[in-house]
């Protein structure tokens, strides 16, 4: 059986960003307030237009209580 990050690997943080905000049916934009950041930032990222850093990632993984890392 494959595990969580053989599945994903390869796919851009953002699109999984994407579909977690989805299945928890959250606004990007409240999302992005909630992180502390701007709309553009988390929009830029879940179009694949700006990569993730990694304090942004742990912002995210801590909101969405993924395992530490899992973004990067």
């Amino acid at each position: 059986m494959k595990t969580v990050l053989e599945i994903i690997k390869g796919v851009h943080p953002g699109k999984f960003l994407e579909r977690e905000l989805k299945k928890h049916i959250i606004n990007n934009r409240q999302f992005a307030l909630s992180i502390g950041e701007h709309p553009q930032t988390i929009g830029a990222i879940i179009n694949g237009k700006r990569r993730m850093n990694i304090a942004l990632s742990l912002k995210i993984e801590e909101k969405l209580k993924l395992e530490e890392g899992f973004l990067m």
